[in-house]
């Protein structure tokens, strides 16, 4: 027994009673049946533990697999050790087996007949690697535009952020684009390396996801091809980084950004047009790498550069 309820104090309060005062007293005093007291009081031997309530499942029931039937899927089984449930459902079906497959199933499962599975073995994320310098690794990433900030002049179209943030600084670089590809995604790194450059330091090391404008890492005809991100990385000497699959936290950073970018940008702003849309990145961009922020010791990116 877990604990003692107050349901089996209550009912150990009303077998007191009534071994003192007789049921009938207890049943008005108690407004309890008859029947209700003595059927806890074939129960109760002294102790709370025994007024604790049972469970109320049967304990056969009147479809249940019967003696024959379990025999013969025990046989069926012991004779045929590595056959797929289904298959050997089908083949008792032809000795006069008339149960379901989902019937066999639980029967099987209750009897232990399944194998059981090997334990996976729990994944242990690595201690994360803190940057020592700026441009040791950038972490890249593509917000798609939000609908709502389009006008009705721009119905259908679609709009791209492309993002950089060093890890070390967090000082990123923004662009707009109209299109998520390997071409749109060479383009801005070639414009990204160049931003950094120009703020005092070359860019080692850029990580992605594996988005097919990075990479063909997932895909099933073209997996072992190089996209123009890929080759352009190689051609300038820029190691390219892939985070693990389906695992969006390793690129914890921009992607933290762009969160960032829903509450002080998307949510407050309206574009007209592409061109518009760029420039107000741009204003954007600047006022973000102005902000102070706590990583940093309370020093805005350009100000931690600068230390």
């Amino acid at each position: 027994m877990n604990s003692v309820t107050q349901d089996m104090k209550y009912r150990q309060s009303l077998m007191k009673y009534s071994q003192r005062h007789g049921v009938s007293k207890a049943s008005r005093k108690y407004n309890k049946s008859r029947s209700y007291i003595y059927f806890w009081m074939s129960r109760y031997d002294g102790s709370i533990e025994s007024l604790e309530c049972r469970s109320r499942r049967p304990h056969s029931h009147p479809n249940q697999h019967t003696d024959e039937e379990l025999k013969l899927i025990k046989d069926m089984r012991r004779r045929n050790p590595e056959l797929g449930m289904i298959e050997l459902w089908h083949r008792l079906r032809k000795r006069n087996y008339t149960r379901r497959p989902e019937s066999l199933f639980r029967v099987m499962r209750k009897l232990g007949m399944f194998p059981e599975r090997k334990p996976k073995k729990p994944y242990v994320p690595k201690p994360y690697e803190q940057m020592q310098y700026p441009g040791q690794r950038v972490q890249i990433d593509v917000k798609h535009v939000p609908k709502a900030c389009l006008t009705t002049a721009l119905h259908g179209q679609k709009f791209y952020q492309y993002t950089a943030i060093d890890e070390y600084s967090r000082l990123r670089y923004l662009e707009a684009f109209e299109e998520a590809s390997t071409y749109s995604s060479a383009t801005f790194l070639i414009n990204a390396l160049t931003f950094f450059q120009k703020h005092g330091f070359r860019v080692e090391c850029v990580q992605t996801d594996n988005g097919f404008e990075f990479t063909n890492r997932l895909h099933n005809q073209a997996k072992d091809s190089l996209t123009l991100f890929e080759r352009t990385a190689n051609r300038i000497s820029v190691k390219h980084k892939l985070i693990r699959p389906y695992t969006p936290r390793h690129n914890g950073k921009v992607e933290r950004s762009h969160r960032e970018d829903n509450k002080r940008f998307y949510a407050s702003h309206t574009f007209f047009s592409f061109d518009d849309f760029r420039k107000q990145l741009l204003v954007h961009m600047k006022r973000s790498n102005n902000i102070p922020m706590r990583p940093l010791l309370w020093n805005s990116p350009l100000e931690y550069l600068a230390v």
